[in-house]
């Protein structure tokens, strides 16, 4: 019976989206009075353009995980499972997203030759997308403008965006070496249950043994499965995740870093310190004055 609960708990699995009433596509602006409430791992056939407007925080799509500053302008693919970018710490002023089918404009427009950068942007993304420099300040603004257009106007605006990403050099691929969940629902039933009990429990010990029975496979095919579709160990994955809320606390909480080592789920000092460097490339102490150096 706890199992079942256990599972249940852990299983956001799928999010049905409907397009705004009227409309092709959804287009939702977030900010004070509207609060983005999509924290969980979560999936959705539609394609998904998110930018936040300033603030940090994590950027958690398929198995990628990472910390984003000044704000983020994401493209997500079709079924790509991911979290929610903001939350009351973030301190974004807005968050714009944009939910569309591949094929929301009709079964072969955008097989003909003037879309062919745009097709090849939507087959890219399903590894996820982050877009940064000029490319970032200047779709979020044309994204934040339509709040104030027509429904017509939109929709060009749209096609327009997607058009500028497309040839845009100004980004990375947050899944470049693969996450391959491109078959039955289950699949992603099942990593997502994974990653919700990581996001939940990642400060804890999470043993394989826990884990595999969660999504009832044997240790040795669930440690197959996993690098299968993430391309990562699953202790890579936890760890990778574990130094990614380290990140946001030396950036945002005035604790010291034995404090940082032990609230990120590690339980040795000298491993935090060599893994937290062979990951950023600093150690937490140089991450967090170079932080301090960039916002004075």
């Amino acid at each position: 019976m706890e199992k079942t609960t256990e599972l249940k708990k852990n299983k956001p699995a799928f999010e049905a989206i409907a397009p705004n009433f009227g409309h092709s596509y959804t287009y939702i602006k977030f900010d004070e009075n509207l609060e983005n409430k999509a924290n969980g791992w979560h999936f959705h056939p539609e394609l998904e353009l998110v930018y936040v407007n300033g603030g940090s925080g994590k950027r958690q799509i398929g198995s990628h995980v990472s910390y984003f500053r000044e704000g983020d302008l994401i493209l997500i693919g079709s079924n790509l499972p991911h979290c929610g970018f903001t939350d009351k710490l973030t301190g974004n002023k807005s968050e714009t997203v944009i939910q569309m089918k591949m094929d929301f404009l009709g079964n072969s427009f955008f097989d003909i030759p003037e879309m062919k950068n745009i097709q090849k942007l939507f087959e890219v993304s399903k590894g996820g997308i982050a877009f940064y420099g000029k490319t970032k300040r200047k779709i979020g603004e044309k994204m934040e403008v339509l709040e104030y257009q027509t429904d017509f106007q939109r929709l060009l605006s749209i096609l327009n965006i997607l058009n500028e990403l497309s040839i845009s050099e100004e980004y990375k691929v947050l899944n470049a070496e693969g996450f391959s969940i491109q078959t039955e629902i289950k699949d992603n039933d099942r990593i997502n249950v994974v990653f919700n009990h990581v996001k939940t429990n990642f400060k804890e010990d999470i043993s394989l043994d826990t884990i595999a029975d969660m999504v009832s496979m044997t240790v040795p095919s669930f440690c197959r499965y996993f690098k299968k579709i993430t391309n990562k160990t699953f202790v890579q994955f936890v760890n990778e995740y574990r130094l990614v809320h380290a990140s946001k606390l030396l950036a945002e909480k005035p604790l010291s870093i034995t404090e940082v080592c032990f609230e990120s789920g590690f339980n040795n000092f000298s491993h935090f310190n060599k893994s937290f460097k062979a990951f950023t490339g600093q150690n937490p102490s140089e991450y967090r004055n170079q932080l301090k150096a960039v916002l004075q």
